[in-house]
């Protein structure tokens, strides 16, 4: 009897729903059709919280931006930040309940700069020219980094799991890549049509190339590295060329630039190069740069080299162009106004998130370009260090080269004391794919979108999980 009257109850609830709904949808209101969906998250969330972490990870490269649409003043990737937002709600929540992580892992270096950033982020954020810009920035960072950071290196511990993140992301990113280049075909493969192609899921192809060159290593790694079946091996062939020719045709001069500097490090982890060594040549060619700056700057302005053309070593060259190419100009130019910021306030900065909203008075008309504008709608710094220098001061620049410094010494060291084998191979690749997107940095920023923070962090938190298994043998960590 009560079973019956259980199932009368569930049968009338359901009515009830969908006359609610029908009724709603003829209104043009379609908030209930969304709560079956939202009541499916919750669950999967609090019950399955790695399914919906591979969720989000298969939908970044897919996922859109709606400031796109909406208009300027809301930029939210969906659906993967209010996700990322639940998920960080739900990480609180649950370390306040029980602690989730070691003291191991709290204490690890990375950890801890992690911490001593987003201090340094508040406090700043405090003194903001806009502070409740700098607030959102602070936000964003957080349902960033410990998803990603935090909750990844408990997700990874679980080496499946690693290649599951991996696999994952390439396969979308592999869809975007079909579709823009099927997009760019249309147009004939010119240079133009490439800087847009990539749109709705990339702005614009920096952001696009600087993705590819990230996870580039990894297939091609995986293809040499490795014995696999000859399926998995022609897959990984195909992978290898299908990414090649999207990087090409990205026309992201600083992609290939990441890669060639990926290679570099690749041989001198290879052939074992010591520190010392390194440590002497850059001290020679910083001397020597320092003495030769005049003539150095006077051979760069005789540089005409253009981006637009069919010849790849004058594309190449056509980076060192501050004459006449106007990306470059205009990207000296944001360099230019970052260190003028810096200079008027060098401790802290004028607020985390707020460069695009403040930098236009900074700019001198000798500077500018065709492309310069007052507005702050074409991006910002231009860099992963000069942005933090001129919002966050001196401190910012510091905490972000010394984060990005340990996380290569970590990965590095693991990787030569970890025994041979996939995950050694992985480490590997993971850390040159990180050098591409860090070399990257130095010319563009994109760690304040999902697109690049989800492999960023997500890597990063592969290498502090497989340092803290492998732990030193000096037994700095017990």
């Amino acid at each position: 009897m009560q079973d019956i009257l259980k199932m009368r109850w569930f049968y009338l609830l359901g009515f009830l729903f969908v006359g609610a709904n029908i009724y709603l949808i003829s209104k043009d209101q379609l908030l209930l059709v969304a709560l079956p969906v939202a009541l499916l998250l919750l669950y999967t969330a609090v019950y399955h919280m790695d399914r919906l972490f591979l969720f989000i990870v298969l939908f970044t490269p897919l996922s859109i931006n709606i400031e796109e649409y909406v208009g300027g003043s809301i930029g939210l990737f969906l659906p993967t930040e209010p996700l990322l937002f639940g998920m960080l709600l739900l990480i609180i929540l649950m370390q306040f309940i029980g602690n989730w992580f070691e003291r191991d892992f709290l204490r690890h270096p990375v950890t801890l700069i992690f911490a001593l950033q987003f201090c340094w982020i508040f406090l700043t954020a405090i003194t903001s020219e806009l502070p409740l810009v700098s607030f959102k920035f602070l936000l964003t960072k957080l349902w960033f980094i410990i998803p990603l950071y935090l909750y990844g290196y408990l997700f990874f511990k679980q080496e499946k799991n690693i290649y599951w993140f991996i696999w994952l992301y390439i396969a979308s990113l592999t869809v975007v890549v079909l579709y823009t280049l099927t997009n760019h075909a249309m147009y004939g493969f010119d240079e133009e049509t490439g800087h847009w192609v990539m749109f709705p899921f990339f702005k614009d192809h920096t952001s696009y190339g600087a993705i590819l060159a990230l996870v580039y290593p990894l297939l091609v790694g995986y293809l040499i590295g490795r014995k696999n079946g000859p399926l998995i091996q022609l897959t990984l062939a195909s992978l290898v060329v299908l990414f090649g020719f999207a990087i090409m045709m990205s026309y992201t001069r600083a992609a290939w630039l990441s890669l060639v500097v990926a290679l570099g490090v690749y041989l001198l982890i290879r052939f074992k190069i010591r520190f010392r060594y390194l440590l002497m040549v850059g001290v020679a060619g910083l001397i020597y740069a320092a003495a030769s700056w005049t003539q150095i700057m006077h051979s760069l302005e005789k540089n005409n080299a253009e981006h637009a053309t069919e010849n790849m070593d004058e594309r190449l060259e056509s980076m060192a162009n501050i004459t006449t190419d106007a990306s470059n100009l205009e990207r000296l130019n944001r360099w230019y106004c970052a260190v003028r910021m810096w200079e008027e306030r060098p401790v802290l900065g004028w607020g985390p998130g707020t460069y695009a909203m403040v930098y236009a008075p900074f700019q001198l008309e000798s500077l500018k370009t065709i492309i310069s504008t007052n507005s702050g709608n074409r991006g910002n710094a231009h860099s992963e260090y000069l942005g933090p220098l001129s919002e966050q001061g001196l401190p910012g620049l510091i905490l972000m080269l010394v984060l990005v410094g340990y996380i290569f010494y970590t990965a590095i060291t693991l990787y030569i004391r970890m025994p041979d084998g996939d995950l050694k191979l992985t480490v590997l690749l993971l850390t040159l794919g990180l050098v591409t997107y860090f070399v990257h940095g130095i010319l563009n920023n994109y760690l304040d979108t999902d697109k690049a923070t989800v492999p960023v962090w997500g890597f990063t938190a592969i290498i502090v999980m497989l340092d803290l298994k492998y732990k030193r043998e000096s037994g700095v960590r017990n």
